[in-house]
Parts: C-alpha cells; sequence; structure tokens
C-alpha cells in the first residue's frame, strides 16, 4: 500500500446559518446513522437494537415509523441494498445483513456477513457502503475500545481502527489501518476511490481503487473543524458528514502528547462523560475534496449530530443521542455568507 501525505486542508471560515431543524420522534434514541431507500423512506437503528422505517410527513399528515427489524445488538451505520435489504454495521454482533420484516406476518430476518477478522471478532463495526458488483466496504472504529467508551479512544489517539473490505464469496481483508477512530465510509461516484471518515484527526482519507494511483492512500480533505461522523453522498456526489462536536485546544494538545499521557486521560475520559455542546455542523465536500456546503448553527435544540443525508432538497440528520430524526431544507447555495453563526 502506497502513502502520499498530499492534504487539502479545510477552508477555516465560518459557515451559513443552518436552518431550524425539525425533530421527528421515532419511539427509541439514538438514531445514529440515517439512509434514504429507493422509496423515499427514511431508515435508521435505535439503541434498544431495532431499525425503524420512517415515510417523512407530508402537507396534511405526519411522520409514519415502522419498526422492521431487531438485530439483537446495537446498530450503527446503514446502507439500503438495491434488492430492499439492508447492511447493518452493529457495534456489538458485526457486519450484517438484513431483510426487512414485509408486514402481514411476514418476519424478516438478520444475517452476519462478517462476525470475526482473521480469527478476532469484529468489534465497534461502524460504517459500511456497497460497491456496484456487491463488494462491501466497511469500517471497524477501534480494536481498543467498544461504542460505550468512544470518548476514550478519541483521547487516547490510539489509531487502532481499519477499513476492510468483502468481495462476494470472499473473505474480509484489511485495507487500511492504523486510522484515528475510522467511522463514515463512502464510495466516490465513479468508484474510483473510497473516503473512509478518521474522527479522530478531523480528516476523510481517500484510498484509491483504480487509475494510475490505484493503492495510494491520500488526504481527501484536512484539518476540519470539528470531527467527522458518517459519510453519505448525495446524487450530484457531494459526500456530506456531519461534525459531531468541534474540536478544542486542549485535546489537540493532548493528541501531541506522550503515550503514557493519553492512556492516563483515556482511563479518566472513560468514567467522565462530558454533555455535548449545543451546536451542529454539517459540511459536503466535491469529488476533489472541496467544500461546497458549510451549515451551522449554535444553540440547536438537536445535539451531537452524527449523521446527514441530502434528499430532494431536504437534509435528514442523526444523532447518537437524540429521541428522534431532525431534518430541515437545504439552503439553496450553502456557501453564500449569510448571517453566520458564533464561530466553533
Amino acid at each position: 500500500m502506497r502513502h502520499t501525505s498530499a492534504t487539502a486542508p479545510a477552508r477555516v471560515t465560518p459557515p451559513r446559518q443552518l436552518p431550524p431543524l425539525r425533530m421527528l420522534r421515532i419511539g427509541g434514541t439514538g438514531p445514529e446513522d440515517v439512509v434514504v431507500d429507493a422509496a423515499g423512506r427514511v431508515l435508521t437503528g435505535t439503541d434498544d437494537g431495532r431499525i425503524r422505517r420512517i415515510t417523512l410527513p407530508g402537507p396534511r399528515g405526519g411522520a409514519r415509523v415502522e419498526e422492521i427489524a431487531r438485530t439483537g445488538g446495537r446498530p450503527l451505520g446503514l446502507e439500503a441494498l438495491p434488492d430492499g435489504r439492508l447492511l447493518v454495521c452493529d457495534a456489538e454482533r458485526g457486519l450484517l445483513r438484513v431483510t426487512p420484516e414485509a408486514g402481514g406476518g411476514t418476519r424478516g430476518g438478520t444475517e452476519v456477513l462478517v462476525g470475526s477478522v482473521a480469527g478476532v471478532p469484529l468489534r465497534f463495526c461502524s460504517n459500511v457502503t456497497a460497491a456496484a458488483d456487491g463488494t462491501l466496504y466497511f469500517t471497524a472504529a477501534s480494536l481498543r475500545y467498544g461504542l460505550r467508551d468512544w470518548q476514550a479512544d478519541i483521547v487516547e489517539h490510539s489509531g487502532t481502527g481499519r477499513l476492510l473490505r468483502l468481495r462476494p464469496g470472499g473473505e474480509p481483508e484489511v485495507l487500511l489501518d492504523d486510522l484515528q477512530f475510522a467511522n463514515g465510509v463512502a464510495l466516490a461516484a465513479d468508484e474510483s476511490y473510497v473516503a473512509v471518515a478518521e474522527t479522530g484527526a478531523y480528516r476523510l482519507t481517500r484510498l484509491w481503487l483504480t487509475g494510475p494511483r490505484s493503492g495510494v492512500r491520500d488526504t481527501l480533505i484536512g484539518d476540519l473543524p470539528g470531527f467527522p461522523d458518517n459519510l453519505s453522498r448525495s446524487a450530484d456526489g457531494t459526500l456530506w458528514t456531519a461534525l459531531a462536536a468541534p474540536r478544542t485546544a486542549p485535546l489537540d494538545w493532548l493528541h501531541r502528547a506522550p503515550a503514557r499521557v493519553r492512556r492516563g486521560a483515556a482511563a479518566a475520559a472513560a468514567h467522565l462523560r462530558l454533555p455535548p455542546r449545543r451546536v451542529a455542523r454539517v459540511i459536503g465536500v466535491d469529488p476533489g475534496g472541496r467544500i461546497t456546503h458549510d451549515l451551522g448553527r449554535h444553540g440547536t435544540g438537536y445535539r451531537m449530530i452524527t449523521s446527514v443525508y441530502e434528499y430532494r432538497g431536504t437534509l435528514v440528520l442523526g444523532s447518537l443521542l437524540e429521541p428522534g430524526i431532525a431534518v430541515c431544507a437545504l439552503p439553496p447555495s450553502s456557501l453564500a455568507r449569510a448571517t453566520p453563526p458564533e464561530q466553533w
């Protein structure tokens, strides 16, 4: 695997004001990832192990929420497949393929695609995407910590995250390791590269899959103003990511400290649950890593946004903490300087 250090730094400018968010309660907590299926319905998983399907409200009615599956663990990243099935990254069980319940007494099913890699249990499976030929790319956030202790991994800066691949009929293989909390993953529209969010390093890392640079790892965009979480790709090729929280000077300093100092701080972080900031920010980048959308809001009641999905002029948002998803309109020009929120 070749590596280059080419980096596209993020523009350091205030974001445009994110429109007011409308939260839709879904009967469960922590819709960490959101995707939209071919019928325009939102799919998400919650901390009770349920997968829910939400029909967004129209002008004459409210949202409709259906339970379509239970994983028996903690679902995180999702990917809707063309055949109606669903890929699920379960933090406790691994990479799953779910057949939704069809109603009328017809039950669905859950299949474990990857429960271990080279004999080691797959823990903290985070996000997944599928190529046209059925190849799956998925992440494991950490080899050292589980979901409950995600803050400890960010503090220790363990660099034990991985990007993995599963070809049809094959065995899972590690494409990239030593990632700083490997999180969201998405393919370019032409599948020339796969991008992975390194939450603990404030960057989107790119691995080229085709062409003369095949096998080269570089940075799609770096030095982000917050922690990138899940990734999604819109119809025009934009890669969207939610910044779950703003970066802070003390944590930046800690990441440069000796390993023993970071380990001590991580041990403390495992017992100290810091409340999330009441801020929201999402960004979209084009295939070359240039920011095309930058939206933020202070004082929002919807905290710790971990996913964003663009669908027909609407942004659908998910959160690790909230009891529902949130929606807002996508402004026509997300980089236009309106009245900016307070600088992060």
